[in-house]
């Protein structure tokens, strides 16, 4: 024979706090989903946003010292040596490799020097340093007028190759230096260097 329970109320507690335990677990479950699916969002936009957003090399000539300077201001000409500290800075998350190229110095609208830079690779998040040794020589220029004191040089060349994030997207780049130098034939330095 089956026994009745004499307290049926006891019955409904229990089954309402099973139920309710039931709910908060439903409502954990709930929560730990949506809160995964957020996280997995962020990561993306991150991810598409910030990682995948490939941006061109900085190629730029930093400041340095000149070795020789001798000029004729009667020609007018002069010839120039110094180590041309180049900068290619690579602020994407993947490595910039590059091919062969030159950079090309001009006095004026006529050429007086270049230097080859060898194929090589920007690690991600930094800057590779390539020093060239560069001799700068202008024959006599009618148009040009050293009795000013200061020669100005303009340094110009292109970098192009891939950046390769996480080893499968790849994206070609090109880099422009455009670089202007004024050099003082007085102290035979450096006065100033601004690159666009």
């Amino acid at each position: 024979m089956a026994e009745s329970n004499p307290n049926p109320r006891v019955d409904e507690e229990t089954l309402l706090t099973m139920e309710e335990a039931k709910r908060k677990k439903r409502m954990k479950w709930t929560i730990g989903i949506i809160a995964f699916v957020i996280f997995q969002v962020a990561q993306a936009l991150f991810f598409v946003l910030v990682i995948m957003k490939f941006k061109s090399p900085k190629f730029r000539i930093a400041e340095f010292d000149i070795s020789t300077l001798d000029f004729n201001q009667s020609s007018p000409s002069f010839n120039m040596t110094f180590l041309a500290p180049i900068r290619v800075k690579n602020t994407n998350w993947g490595p910039f490799k590059y091919g062969a190229s030159n950079v090309t110095f001009f006095y004026g609208d006529a050429e007086v020097g270049r230097v080859d830079i060898p194929k090589s690779k920007a690690n991600f998040k930094s800057t590779k340093k390539i020093n060239l040794n560069v001799t700068l020589s202008s024959a006599s220029n009618p148009g040009s007028n050293l009795s000013s004191g200061d020669i100005t040089i303009n340094s110009r060349g292109e970098l192009s190759g891939k950046i390769t994030v996480m080893f499968m997207f790849k994206k070609k780049k090109t880099s422009q230096m455009n670089c202007t130098m004024v050099i003082s034939t007085s102290t035979k330095a450096v006065k100033s260097l601004s690159c666009k």
